[in-house]
């Protein structure tokens, strides 16, 4: 035994070569609270964090948003009056990325309209019911009654609405489309769906509303139509993951820049403590930048109860504790404290 012990101590101290790293240390949060709260299929189904506060949401099926201020210690219901229904692929639920509000909006796969609520959480107002059964919303969050939004229906070839009233009606502007951005009450991008017929699509862009669009990059997005694919806005430029890629615009989507190389990209990106501070999920598990994408550490390895990463798995970031959340529709909710 004292033979052993010397020998692993040598090993252990040579010159270019370190013993394995231990795993990280993922701990489960929610124990029976969808059962406790008589949650419908899929069980937990989507959460957001707060980069500046730490709060956490997530989204029971058919029970609506819960909301923690302790780390996911406890969760409370929101509010009584929720949107039925449940959310799916991460970009479902989103908070105002400017930081400018407590607004939240939702969008249910199945159930309720788009969803929105200006007070994190307590009240609820919905959206016209055209926009049941989408995928994914996108909202004009510079402006105070959302009025620009854009939405996709559910499995409907990629049919894409436009609402220029802030959701009290809704217009087809075609189909073949994934996912997309609202900047302004007039500017806007999207994807094209990539198809047998379109093996190559490209980034359009509208400034009148969706009236009309015009290629705007030969990018395409990961996740196809899904939610997962939205891009993400952070300090004046919008950040997209396409295939093998991270790019970004800071002209309201005119020109995109690669900002780094993305193997196997899945999710993201989610921002850290600035906008050089990211996180992406991918297939492996998730990566981290400190230098805006151009480099990136060794994959942290997802906890063993996620049972794979897929399009229903969901990444966040609380800055404020140093805390990562993962979880995948039905799974439980995980996080792993870097702060400790």
């Amino acid at each position: 035994m004292i033979r052993f012990f010397t020998l692993l101590m040598m090993v252990a101290w040579l010159p270019g070569l370190t013993l394995a790293a231990d795993p990280p240390a993922w701990e489960g949060l929610l124990g029976s609270l969808a059962k406790d709260e008589k949650s419908g299929f899929g069980g937990l189904c989507g959460m957001i964090a707060d980069p500046a506060t730490g709060s956490l949401w997530i989204n029971l099926s058919d029970r609506g948003f819960y909301r923690s201020d302790d780390q996911g210690q406890t969760f409370r219901r929101c509010g009584d009056m929720q949107p039925r229904g449940r959310t799916e692929s991460p970009g479902c639920f989103q908070l105002d990325p400017t930081g400018g509000s407590k607004r939240l909006v939702t969008a249910l796969v199945y159930g309720s309209p788009i969803s929105i609520s200006a007070n994190a959480g307590l009240s609820w107002k919905q959206a016209d019911a055209k926009s049941s059964h989408i995928d994914w919303c996108a909202v004009d969050w510079t402006d105070p009654d959302l009025k620009f939004m854009l939405a996709l229906k559910h499995e409907a070839d990629g049919l894409l609405l436009a609402s220029r009233d802030g959701g009290a009606s809704f217009s087809e502007i075609g189909k073949g489309y994934g996912s997309g951005w609202v900047f302004n009450e007039k500017t806007a991008v999207v994807a094209e769906a990539k198809t047998r017929t379109r093996p190559k699509p490209s980034l359009m862009r509208t400034t009148d509303a969706g009236q009309t669009w015009q290629p705007c990059g030969a990018y395409s997005p990961v996740g196809a139509n899904s939610a997962q694919a939205l891009p993400q806005w952070r300090e004046g430029s919008l950040y997209w993951l396409v295939d093998g890629a991270l790019i970004a615009s800071n002209d309201l989507g005119t020109t995109w820049q690669k900002k780094g190389d993305v193997k196997d990209g899945r999710y993201g990106p989610v921002f850290g403590k600035d906008a050089k501070h990211l996180f992406v999920l991918t297939g492996v598990g998730i990566i981290e930048s400190t230098d805006g994408g151009t480099t990136w550490a060794r994959p942290i390895s997802p906890p063993r109860g996620l049972n794979g990463i897929g399009g229903l798995t969901w990444l966040a970031y609380d800055a404020r504790g140093d805390n990562l959340y993962l979880m995948k529709m039905g799974s439980d909710l995980f996080r792993l404290a870097r702060g400790r």
